[in-house]
């Protein structure tokens, strides 16, 4: 047996210095040869437990096996039977919690890097157009129709799903350009616009037709789509309905929600003006209120577009942070200034009502809560003011209402978020499915994928019946 290679290969990235000021991708992505290298690490395991961790089911040693023999277009025809997304999922997925979690050689040293050998395979594909064929592998036609609500991950993935078993799918996006998180929630240093676009470009090779400025609820309802002659209908709108403290101050100007803030960097194009007519003012001094993979973006793009400091303020300390580690490494490195261990009381304005700062108290954490993690716990007279320019709510988001509240039998919760079956994503509408931040609540890009995927096979099952 051949002795094993305990160490991963390091990923390029731009100098942390000189990226804190632009929005090119961060992550430069492997040679050749560092690929090589890490491929070779894998030991292919027949049981394969890095394939059970995979929230759609990648067949992970095959297509590392592909990639041992230098057979690219064999790891990317691997790849796509099982996901649809992969230069999305390479860049973004949090495959140190699934796939790379349970890989053998990690219970020794680093495991291997997965979501990077992913991410080459995919951008092999992008800039080898035409070395693998799709549309041919295609079957024959159905009759069936299937509406499919948001061309987010779930969306996306349960579009590409259901057409390459033979349906005619079409996909209703709200905005003018489609992906929904994908393009307006995480910003082109992290998830280039270029790699979304050709994700997206994949789905509709497949026989996908996308309808954009199409807000179903307004432009149709759910019932009238099923009337029109749409056989089943997939949800998978997310959930863009940002969350507030509810704190004294908190409607002074700019201070934003982050899906406001970041949808008019990555959408509308922010960091580009004035190229692109969409001013952004952030002043020199930005506090982002989470401690997510969206308060992580949203203190990049603080950084980017010219703030001198930029703090995240967090209750819990640096070890309850949810944000993947990287990205928390990201932005250390880049200067954003981290604010463990304290809660905002409230906002403080000046006399033409803009934000100045924000008093806050310092804590320290008791006992465990429902979510695991230690109860921060306000220590008294602790007190203090952050002076800032910008505020940026980064504490969640659940689904908009719109959907519920324009369609009949429909289920919800409390949360506003659509009640699905877990495992097929069948909501209790005949007819209907729903996946991904809708059902669940904001999630990670991976697990509403899965999502999509499940309710795919349980609607190709419905459809066929």
């Amino acid at each position: 047996m051949p002795k094993l290679n305990l160490n991963r290969e390091e990923m390029p990235h731009q100098d942390s210095k000189a990226r804190g000021k632009n929005f090119n991708e961060v992550a430069l992505g492997y040679s050749v040869e560092q690929t090589m290298a890490e491929a070779n690490r894998c030991l292919l395991c027949a049981k394969s437990p890095c394939a059970s961790g995979c929230p759609v089911s990648v067949d992970i040693p095959d297509f590392i096996k592909a990639l041992q023999e230098n057979n690219l277009p064999e790891a990317v025809k691997v790849l796509k039977r099982k996901n649809s997304l992969p230069g999305i999922c390479g860049r973004v997925c949090p495959q140190e919690t699934q796939c790379e979690e349970v890989c053998v050689i990690g219970k020794r040293g680093a495991p291997v890097a997965i979501g990077r050998l992913e991410r080459y395979v995919a951008d092999w594909e992008r800039m080898n157009k035409g070395a693998v064929s799709v549309a041919s592998n295609l079957p024959p036609p159905t009759g069936k129709r299937v509406a499919v609500v948001g061309s987010g991950p779930a969306g996306l993935t349960a579009a590409a799903d259901l057409a390459r078993l033979g349906h005619s799918v079409t996909i209703f996006e709200a905005l003018h350009t489609a992906g929904g998180v994908l393009t307006y929630g995480i910003p082109e240093f992290r998830l280039p616009d270029e790699i979304v676009q050709e994700e997206i470009n994949y789905v509709t090779s497949l026989g996908v037709k996308l309808e954009l400025d199409a807000v179903v609820g307004k432009l149709a309802t759910i019932d009238e789509l099923l009337k029109d002659g749409y056989h089943a209908v997939f949800l998978g709108t997310g959930a863009g309905l940002p969350m507030f403290l509810n704190l004294p101050g908190e409607n002074l100007n700019s201070i934003y929600s982050a899906n406001e803030f970041l949808t008019r960097v990555n959408l509308m194009k922010a960091y580009c003006f004035p190229a692109y007519d969409t001013p952004l003012k952030t002043g020199k001094k930005v506090a982002v209120i989470g401690g997510g993979n969206v308060a992580m973006d949203a203190a990049r793009c603080a950084l980017r577009l010219g703030a001198k400091e930029v703090y995240v303020v967090y209750r819990r300390s640096e070890t309850e942070l949810p944000a993947r580690r990287e990205e928390v490494e990201n932005a250390m490195e880049e200067g954003v200034i981290f604010k463990f261990l304290t809660n905002p009381k409230q906002f403080l304005g000046n006399e033409q009502g803009a934000v100045v700062g924000i008093e806050c108290i310092q804590m320290e954490l008791g006992d465990p809560d429902e979510s695991g993690r230690r109860r921060p716990i306000p220590k008294p007279d602790s007190e203090f003011i952050i002076p800032v320019n910008t505020v940026i709510v980064a504490l969640g988001t659940t689904p908009n209402p719109l959907i519920a509240q324009t369609t009949t039998g429909l289920s919800t919760t409390r949360h506003g978020t659509v009640i699905a079956d877990e495992t097929i994503g069948k909501t209790v509408k005949p007819k209907v499915w729903a996946g991904g931040d809708i059902v669940t609540g904001a999630a990670t890009v991976i697990s509403a994928m899965g999502a999509g995927k499940r309710a795919a096979a349980d609607m190709d099952r419905f459809l066929r019946e």
